[in-house]
Formats: structure tokens, sequence, C-alpha cells
């Protein structure tokens, strides 16, 4: 990454959402094939930690909203502990960034409002598909997706009860811009009980 590593020092912004934000718009600019994949760490009830990618789909004034099948493992995680750590690494700008917080769903309008803004074969593929279960072969979900796309030509495709969106608020942030000679720049954002952002460097 020596390429891409900056002698520029990091001044955080005194709110780390819109640090964030400022960030995300830069790798956005930058042209990086999928800015908005971030990868989430969830933990069971039985206290086993698991981690996948998804894709950021808001910023907003609260959190980072993402969304997925409520019946899936991190759904089911979610449900029985609402705490989520998700990471962002963006490697052109050598910079990463880790954000930890407390997980609520959405309001069904709101998930209603975003599932209908997806191509129709993401809403169809939202209702066929039983997220992370075994299925015998892949026709099944193919012969079900036909199914589908015949019982809602020319209608509007509902939201399935089971799929919606997750509000990630956060309690902690970590910025992280690599530096030459491995003195990299660490920035950590802990909320407190005031709703103040306390700011500190970590040694890299």
């Amino acid at each position: 990454m020596s390429s891409a590593l900056t002698t520029k020092t990091l001044s955080p912004n005194p709110n780390p959402l819109k640090q964030f934000e400022s960030w995300f718009k830069e790798a956005t600019k930058l042209g990086i094939s999928i800015p908005e994949a971030m990868t989430l760490a969830t933990v069971s009830s039985d206290g086993t930690p698991d981690a996948r990618i998804v894709l950021l789909k808001k910023i907003s004034k609260t959190g980072l909203e993402f969304f997925t099948n409520y019946k899936s493992p991190k759904g089911q995680h979610l449900n029985s502990n609402p705490k989520a750590c998700c990471i962002f690494f963006w490697e052109p700008l050598a910079r990463q960034v880790r954000i930890r917080g407390v997980v609520q769903k959405l309001s069904d309008s709101e998930s209603d409002t975003y599932f209908q803004s997806r191509p129709r074969g993401s809403q169809i593929g939202a209702w066929c598909s039983p997220q992370s279960e075994k299925v015998p072969d892949r026709d099944v979900l193919e012969t079900r997706f036909k199914e589908l796309e015949r019982q809602y030509e020319n209608q509007e495709i509902p939201r399935p009860p089971h799929w919606g969106g997750y509000l990630l608020k956060p309690t902690y942030f970590e910025f992280w811009q690599g530096q030459d000679n491995r003195l990299h720049d660490r920035f950590a954002y802990e909320l407190q009980p005031d709703g103040n952002w306390e700011i500190s460097r970590l040694a890299p």
C-alpha cells in the first residue's frame, strides 16, 4: 500500500458521522469499486461471532442503514443481541473505518420505500430466497423465481415481511489513515453519556 500512503496528518472532524461521510465521498469520487461494501460482524445468542459483507445504503444523522433478510443468521443474531461492528477498508486511500454500536430495525414505511427502489429482479429475489438455508440445487431457486415473475406480472411487488432495514447507531468510531514508517494515524471517537464524542489519538 506504499503508493497510497500520505504524509498529510489527519485532523478529525468533531462529529464522527461527518468525518465518515467525508471519507466515504472521497472513496466514491476516486472510483473505488463498491465503496459502500462493509464487513458486518454480529454475535449469536450463544456468543459465537460471525461476519459477512453487506452494503451500506444510507448515512443518516443517527447512523448507518443496511437491509437484509430478518430470518438470516445476521437477522437472528441482531434479534437476540442487537449490537454490531462494521468495517470499511478503502485500500487505494490506505484508509479503514471501524464502527461499533447498537442496532434497531427501521420502520415498515422506511423499509417499504427502499424496497420499491430496488430493481424488480432484486425484489423477486428477496421473496424466493430462504437466505442461508440449505437448498437441494439451483433449480429450486430459479423455478421459484419464474413462478413469482408470473405471479406479480404487471403488478407492484410488495415487500416480504421477513425482509427490511436496520439502523446501526454508533457508539464508537475508529479512523485509520495509513502513513509512512507504520506511524499510521488512528483516532477513536467514544460516545459519552452526555451525548458528546470524546476523541483520542491511538498508537498505530
